[in-house]
């Protein structure tokens, strides 16, 4: 196992794909641990990394990752195969947007797909979390770009950086959940969704 994560890492450094940086994973990983966490949706599986640690952290925990690139869908896949992985995580070769969900329900969704969606992505998979389930999202701070957006010069980094900007705001502005904000790796957001019986 550690050999491959080794292995996937020096892929994604090789062929540029964006994978979670090491202080983030641990600190899910921690928090899947700590909070009981059995099953997780992730949103953007790149190459498999994130989800093969998430499920590696307890025997009984499951991910369903969506992935859109059929590269990176292909990869992901044999990654899984590698680790003996394939009752634990189901890939799904789609866009997280069209993907239709039934009668499911998860503990934690992590997001880590492209930026500029992720409050269409919070919107929309909020309907299938668990009662005090929980929303993490990463990237953040956006290699320090974040909270800078009027000194960017390049107009398509700029927007983009409005863009996640506007999520924060909207996850702090958030009644049905709580948000917490993490200076950790590229920066997270933990949001949790609030008990309605209270």
């Amino acid at each position: 196992m550690k050999d491959l994560i080794i292995e996937m890492e020096q892929y994604a450094s090789l062929h540029n794909v964006p994978i979670i940086e090491k202080e983030s994973i641990t600190f899910i990983m921690k928090y899947i641990k700590a909070n009981k966490i059995k099953n997780i949706l992730e949103i953007g599986s790149a190459i498999g990394y994130s989800a093969i640690l998430m499920a590696s952290t307890a025997q009984d925990v499951t991910v369903t990752t969506i992935e859109r690139d059929d590269t990176r869908y292909m990869e992901c896949l044999k990654n899984v195969k590698k680790c003996g992985f394939e009752q634990k995580i189901n890939v799904v070769f789609q866009d997280a947007l069209d993907v239709n969900l039934t009668d499911v329900s998860y503990d934690l969704i992590f997001i880590d797909a492209a930026k500029s969606q992720s409050i269409k992505f919070f919107e929309k998979f909020k309907y299938f979390l668990k009662d005090n389930g929980t929303i993490i999202t990463d990237n953040l701070k956006f290699h320090g770009n974040v909270g800078k957006s009027s000194e960017i010069e390049s107009k398509n980094l700029r927007s983009l950086v409005g863009k996640i900007e506007n999520y924060i705001e909207f996850l702090k502005n958030n009644p049905e959940f709580e948000t917490k904000f993490y200076n950790v790796g590229d920066g997270l957001s933990v949001s949790v969704k609030k008990d309605e019986k209270k």
